[in-house]
């Protein structure tokens, strides 16, 4: 038998008070830059058991402006921006090569809250691409050393040879180098912080870059 879709959707419910607080934002309190109010928030998420908070949605787009979109996860924020890794030779990594502007997303919806940022996005130098993979677990080395991430895959047969392999030597030695794996930083000209109310009465707060620094405002829901 199979499953009705629509009906499923139906029966679903958004922002479920047993499993979600909608606490209240007050945009005038907000600090005067977005990343003092992302590291609260994030904070909160944490502390409000919201699973993989520091996953995050990736929007970049191709040479022909097609838009695409992954889930990866935030390796940092401080002044010099947002960051994220993958391997430049992956369809991330060509994508931002043809145009190097991107957007996050953060859903948290045990708080009932988003936060949106878009910006110019550059690679960091190799040597700190490097020393943040190896900052990371031995999985994730062992991921970046089998490599050829994007590119065609005839079985999984060939993917489990080729991940014991990297499995193996990421083991042996933890210093590995990638040469492709690239640590990229997305400064934000615009970020957007979006609180949930329970009658609909969204809080919007939109941080926008200027010349002499960030200028805030609210959005319509």
């Amino acid at each position: 038998m199979g499953t009705d879709l629509h009906e499923l959707l139906r029966s679903l419910r958004v922002w479920d008070p047993e499993v979600t607080s909608l606490p209240p934002f007050d945009p005038t309190t907000a600090p005067d830059a977005p990343l003092p109010l992302f590291t609260t928030w994030f904070a909160e998420a944490v502390a409000a058991g919201q699973t993989e908070p520091h996953t995050m949605s990736l929007a970049t787009s191709d040479e022909e402006g097609r838009p695409d979109v992954r889930i990866v996860m935030l390796h940092g924020a401080d002044p010099d921006g947002w960051s994220f890794a993958t391997h430049v030779t992956s369809t991330k990594g060509a994508q931002l090569a043809a145009r190097p502007c991107a957007a996050l997303a953060f859903y948290w919806p045990v708080l009932g809250r988003q936060v949106r940022v878009r910006g110019p996005v550059t690679a960091a130098p190799s040597e700190e691409g490097q020393a943040d993979l190896h900052a990371r677990s031995t999985g994730a080395l062992a991921a970046a050393l089998t490599g050829r991430q994007s590119e065609p895959l005839d079985s999984l047969d060939e993917l489990a040879r080729a991940s014991g392999a990297a499995w193996d030597r990421a083991q042996e030695d933890p210093d590995a180098p990638v040469p492709t794996w690239t640590l990229y930083r997305l400064r934000p000209d615009e970020v957007e912080f979006f609180q949930g109310d329970a009658r609909r009465q969204h809080v919007r707060l939109v941080y926008r870059r200027g010349e002499g620094g960030w200028a805030r405002g609210l959005l319509w829901p």
